[in-house]
């Protein structure tokens, strides 16, 4: 790609980026809809536990812009759980930087996660949603380290960051 070229389409990135505000929107279905789920609220419900900010990106299935998860510079031991629901879903022994903006795992905690295959913005990839609650969490590619392979890229605000304790 030439120079200008390169320069247009990163122009064009940004002013997606801004257009869209604090989240990319992927869709209107909310994660999990007409699901069942071990823990189940209503919308109104979900609203009130959540942050407007941890509702658009787990219910709505929205994206944080990258680089904005303070759990990008968490380097403790300890456990990474679904901000939803509590449950445990990946050890810090597992994550690792991967460069994308966001909180990078290759391995999830046994029974933690599901997935389903996300055909949004024209392209096929992996949601990774908390297999308790349904909420979405982020997507997992083939990009990895070993011994996995995996890059399980997750949004921060679908995290919450629990101490290993002493």
């Amino acid at each position: 790609m030439t120079p200008r070229r390169q320069l247009l389409s990163t122009g064009a990135a940004a002013l997606a980026v801004m257009a869209f505000g604090p989240a990319f929107t992927r869709r209107a279905a909310a994660a999990g809809a007409g699901e069942a789920f071990e823990i189940r609220h209503t919308d109104a419900e979900w609203r009130t536990r959540l942050t407007p900010q941890q509702y658009a990106v787990l219910r709505q299935e929205n994206t944080e812009r990258p680089g904005t998860s303070p759990l990008n510079n968490e380097h403790r031991a300890g456990t990474y759980a679904c901000a939803g629901c509590a449950l445990p879903l990946f050890s810090s022994t597992t994550k690792f930087e991967s460069g994308t903006g966001w909180p990078s795992f290759w391995r999830p905690l046994d029974n933690a996660v599901g997935s389903r295959t996300d055909r949004s913005f024209g392209m096929v990839r992996v949601e990774v949603r908390c297999r308790r609650c349904g909420g979405h969490l982020g997507h997992v590619f083939d990009d990895g380290p070993p011994p996995t392979g995996k890059r399980y890229c997750m949004n921060g605000l679908s995290l919450t960051f629990l101490p290993q304790k002493a």
